[in-house]
């Protein structure tokens, strides 16, 4: 299961609408997550807007880089340039760069799960995971 930017913040935030559905999926999943660092720097952007504090937030963040159970992949120039190739194919749609780096990703390593909110995920073919069913 990859890891989104909006699925964390509800794992982390007891505010947002699917955080027990997160914390539940998180709990019942074997095996190793997957994320990327531009999930990790949108991650701490949209925390502070959506009010998480930031003295719990940091110290999760590092929790996250020493998890054996979480695979970080850092984005380098040729993943950055996919991502970019993908989004240039998909003009008609809103994708974010961080988006296209997940879609990239969960191609490479054959994931169809993301722990997400992001309709694009499902526009992408992907299973959106915390949807407003769930």
């Amino acid at each position: 299961m990859l890891l989104d930017t909006s699925g964390l913040l509800c794992f982390l935030h007891k505010n947002e609408p699917k955080h027990l559905t997160a914390v539940n999926l998180i709990a019942e999943t074997k095996g190793v997550f997957l994320t990327h660092n531009y999930v990790l720097a949108e991650l701490i952007a949209l925390s502070l807007v959506r009010g998480f504090p930031q003295a719990r937030l940091l110290p999760y963040m590092l929790e996250m880089l020493n998890n054996p159970k979480i695979k970080i992949v850092w984005v380098d120039e040729h993943l950055h340039q996919e991502a970019i190739e993908l989004l240039l194919s998909r003009q008609d749609k809103t994708y974010s760069l961080c988006d296209a780096v997940s879609f990239v990703l969960m191609r490479k390593y054959e994931l169809s799960m993301a722990l997400t909110t992001d309709k694009h995920f499902e526009q992408e073919g992907f299973i959106r995971l915390l949807t407003p069913e769930t």
